[in-house]
């Protein structure tokens, strides 16, 4: 299945859900790239989600700012196949730290309330 198929089956299929990334405690270990390009069949230069650093520097207070980012591409579909089965996305079983879920929009908007290193991903 091409890469364009797929986001437009997981689109129709997954309305309404979304990934969850709580990236203030990501180590940057890539898993979920990894489980991603299996699950997938991706090629090397292809990703469903890419673990994006942003490189340490030193912020004014004299502290410290290094953080992992777990980034969702175009050609996530959610894992739609895996869903279909009754199974989590392939990059949500693998997250070493737990900080990739899935879940509604909904759901996932009210755990995001008041974190400060978060996003969420809608296909």
């Amino acid at each position: 299945m091409q890469s364009d198929e797929r986001r437009e089956v997981g689109g129709a299929m997954l309305e309404g859900y979304a990934l969850y990334v709580d990236y203030e405690f990501c180590s940057g270990c890539k898993s979920c790239e990894l489980a991603c390009k299996n699950e997938h069949g991706f090629g090397r230069e292809e990703w469903g989600i890419k673990v994006l650093e942003d490189k340490p520097w030193k912020k004014e207070d004299g502290h410290w700012n290094w953080n992992y980012i777990p980034v969702p591409s175009d050609l996530c579909d959610l894992c739609v196949e895996r869903f279909e089965k009754g199974q989590e996305p392939s990059c949500v079983q693998h997250c070493q730290a737990k900080v990739v879920e899935f879940g509604t929009y909904e759901e996932l908007a009210e755990k995001m309330a008041g974190k400060r290193k978060s996003l969420i991903f809608r296909p």
